[in-house]
């Protein structure tokens, strides 16, 4: 199996885990306070990854281009972010997380026409089948 595969399962795993341990951990607080208690330490760990793997001097191949496209994305990570809080405070975690997880389908079109990635006929399958549980859960 390649290493990509196995970094992508553990992800998998450990953004399951997150909801489920937010969920309980915002109990008697806002979507918005869990969210920023979540960020810092998230904002703190990630700065000591890239320091003790030695990432940090890539900070100077950055170009304004990259830059740029880089806070967009976390410009759109945090309106993720937010409203993704908000509706687990307010909604069941199982329900919450399997629609978040159908923005893969925006991800897959998105990847299509903007980054020109090959469309395969088991991605037109898997994307079929993650938007048909989407529908049976928001229709139910």
């Amino acid at each position: 199996m390649e290493r990509w595969i196995i970094y992508a399962i553990i992800s998998m795993f450990f953004a399951g885990l997150t909801s489920v341990i937010a969920k309980y951990g915002m109990k008697n607080v806002s979507g918005d306070t869990a969210l920023v208690v979540r960020t810092s330490m998230v904002f703190l760990l990630v700065w000591l990854n890239a320091f003790v793997f030695r990432h940090l001097g890539n900070l100077s191949l950055l170009t304004r281009k990259d830059i740029l496209f880089l806070c967009i994305s976390g410009l759109t990570t945090t309106v993720s972010w937010v409203f993704y809080y908000r509706a687990m405070k307010e909604g069941t975690v199982s329900v919450v997380a399997t629609i978040d997880k159908a923005s893969i389908v925006v991800t897959l079109l998105l990847s299509f026409i903007i980054l020109k990635e090959p469309f395969t006929w088991q991605v037109g399958v898997a994307a079929t089948l993650i938007t048909s549980g989407l529908l049976i859960l928001i229709y139910k």
